[in-house]
């Protein structure tokens, strides 16, 4: 049996042109997109740049054409051109770096203190820390009261003075804290340590008042013995229990006053006052009213007679 023969298709010679065609079309996608990179908007790059730095730091990155407008309190955040920049700066990192620069204030002013209390320091009778609060002065009750007492001894007016003198350079809030031990009082002048230690802080303000710090700043409060330092069942914790703590406060500690809003009930409840019924049955007679002297003085007509008659 005789094969059929199989024909071949011809080649085609223009096959190259597709895969050229498509090489051409990536290569000039490929330049455009190199122009376009390479044409960079400067004005816009440099908006971009400084509202970038501005976000992250909080602070004025230098721009051309954008001098500083000093009587803008938003200067530092402006675009180039005057033109407001898109990105606004992170409050976050703003509230951080002034909590920051604070707490290193407070710990110069630490450093401070404890300087100008230095002997006291040494011999134990005042102690000063920081905490997540503030500065904290803890000064023992011996340098400052007799037992018992909440007047000042003549010898606390040094210390406190020197404290005073300290804490005028800066607007901190003080609150002074008065803590006794836990032995219980119970005389004419104090009802218990209660009264003692809230005495015993306003001895203190009174004190720090007299000496030239504003009375806005201060606050006196009287723990009793319910913060205690050391252990209440020794002789010696007792004793450094019994102190006066003046705290300097952070400012972010402070609310503020201007920001007040009044709570009210969700569903106010009315309260109508409750009026008796009248008691009028029929049974009940009124009272006639007591004549009085002009009715007495007028005679009165006579009563017409009756045509109906009388009842059996």
């Amino acid at each position: 049996m005789r094969r059929r023969q199989v024909e071949e298709d011809e080649d085609n010679k223009e096959r190259w042109m597709v895969s050229y065609a498509d090489f051409i079309t990536l290569l000039f996608a490929f330049f455009v997109v190199m122009y376009a990179i390479s044409s960079v908007n400067q004005g816009k790059y440099e908006q971009l740049t400084s509202s970038l730095g501005t976000a992250f730091t909080g602070e004025n990155t230098p721009q051309l054409n954008n001098p500083p407008d000093g009587n803008n309190e938003h200067a530092n955040i402006k675009g180039l051109y005057g033109q407001p920049s898109f990105i606004r700066p992170l409050e976050l990192s703003r509230r951080n770096d002034k909590q920051r620069r604070e707490r290193e204030a407070m710990t110069a002013m630490a450093n401070n203190l404890a300087n100008h209390l230095a002997p006291m320091v040494l011999e134990g009778k005042i102690k000063v820390m920081q905490n997540n609060r503030g500065v904290r002065v803890d000064i023992h009750d011996s340098l400052l009261f007799a037992p018992g007492a909440s007047e000042l001894q003549p010898i606390a007016s040094g210390p406190l003075n020197e404290i005073a003198q300290a804490l005028k350079t800066n607007n901190h809030a003080i609150q002074v804290e008065g803590h006794t031990d836990n032995v219980p009082i119970h005389n004419d002048k104090f009802y218990s340590n209660w009264e003692l230690s809230a005495m015993r802080a306003s001895s203190v303000v009174r004190m720090l008042q007299d000496s030239g710090l504003d009375e806005k700043r201060l606050s006196a409060v009287g723990f009793g013995a319910s913060q205690p330092l050391e252990d209440n069942s020794t002789p010696l914790g007792r004793a450094r229990n019994r102190r006066v703590s003046i705290m300097i406060l952070y400012d972010s500690l402070m609310p503020n006053q201007t920001d007040v809003s009044e709570i009210v009930p969700d569903t106010p409840t009315i309260i109508r006052p409750t009026v008796a019924p009248p008691d009028t049955p029929s049974s009940v007679a009124t009272p006639a009213s007591a004549p009085t002297k002009s009715d007495a003085a007028t005679p009165r007509p006579p009563a017409p007679a009756s045509s109906k008659p009388a009842a059996n």
